[in-house]
């Protein structure tokens, strides 16, 4: 006996396949330009399967690799405390929010709203970074950004507290517990699935911020990894200019670089570790979204 074939779903797996496809295909095509001989893409332009691999690029990175690191580690040490400090004041201020006895809950939560649909501007901005905080040229002009406290993530984190029983709370406290250690040593660790969701996001932001390099980091020393990427793809002369990283390389071969292949090698290593991360965390992400979505 046949079975029907069932169009519908046929049609949907098709459209699915095709969105997977259209992911992955500019992926795949930036490994190969990677690994393309700066000849040949000169010649026949970007193709799935070079004409001739070649691997100079690669080669540049392993010998000269001291701007890539620093690059690494400016954007490790921005995702990192930028990460924790975002998760410790948006848990903060969630906390307040989903607390019943708070008198001035719907005023705040306005307020924070608010904050989502208009901002202050990027010339105050500027001026109360560079001028009033005089935070140019530091690490902190990276990790204080706008985002630092997403207002989005604080109402998912409330909402999510909203589903823990009051009565754990006010046990604690006939315990003797106060504010503090209710905080940390009950509302912190119950909230492990919402804050691991708030993590996941929270460092993707961090780790492909570029914006606040480009307006307050003129150091090369300080550049991160995504904002040496916009160099790179806006300005070859960069490239073939930087005594860091052509360092130990000769004014002939500097000269040759081959800048698209670098240009696609370091976006692939910019882009690298979260690709690596993002599986491990993705089953507490979902969970994480699921359980802060539903209301008492």
């Amino acid at each position: 006996m046949h079975r029907k074939l069932d169009y519908p779903k046929m049609l949907i797996h098709l459209f699915f396949i095709a969105v997977t496809l259209g992911m992955l295909i500019p992926f795949v095509l930036v490994i190969m330009i990677s690994m393309t001989d700066e000849a040949s893409i000169a010649k026949y332009g970007y193709r799935l399967w070079p004409d001739s691999f070649d691997f100079t690029a690669y080669r540049y990175v392993v010998q000269s690799p001291a701007l890539l690191f620093r690059a690494y580690g400016v954007t490790i040490l921005v995702t990192v405390v930028g990460t924790l400090l975002s998760l410790l004041t948006t848990a903060m201020i969630a906390y307040v929010l989903s607390r019943r006895d708070y008198a001035y809950n719907r005023q705040t939560t306005f307020l924070i709203f608010f904050t989502l649909l208009f901002s202050g501007g990027l010339v105050p901005y500027y001026m109360l970074m560079a001028q009033t905080l005089h935070l140019k040229d530091t690490v902190w002009a990276m990790i204080l950004l706008p985002t630092l406290v997403h207002p989005l993530h604080v109402l998912i984190l409330r909402t999510f507290l909203r589903t823990l029983p009051m009565e754990i709370i006010e046990s604690a406290k006939m315990d003797g517990a106060r504010e503090y250690r209710i905080f940390f040593n009950l509302i912190v660790p119950l909230s492990a699935p919402a804050l691991v969701t708030l993590t996941l996001l929270v460092s993707i932001v961090y780790w492909n911020e570029w914006l606040n390099a480009v307006l307050f980091i003129e150091n090369d020393r300080l550049f991160p990894l995504q904002l040496l990427l916009v160099r790179m793809m806006a300005n070859s002369h960069f490239l073939q200019t930087s005594t860091v990283f052509i360092s130990g390389i000769s004014f002939d071969n500097a000269a040759s670089f081959p800048v698209l292949s670098a240009r696609m090698t370091i976006a692939l290593l910019a882009g690298g570790p979260m690709m690596v991360i993002f599986p491990f965390f993705q089953k507490y992400f979902v969970k994480g979204l699921t359980l802060g979505s539903i209301k008492s």
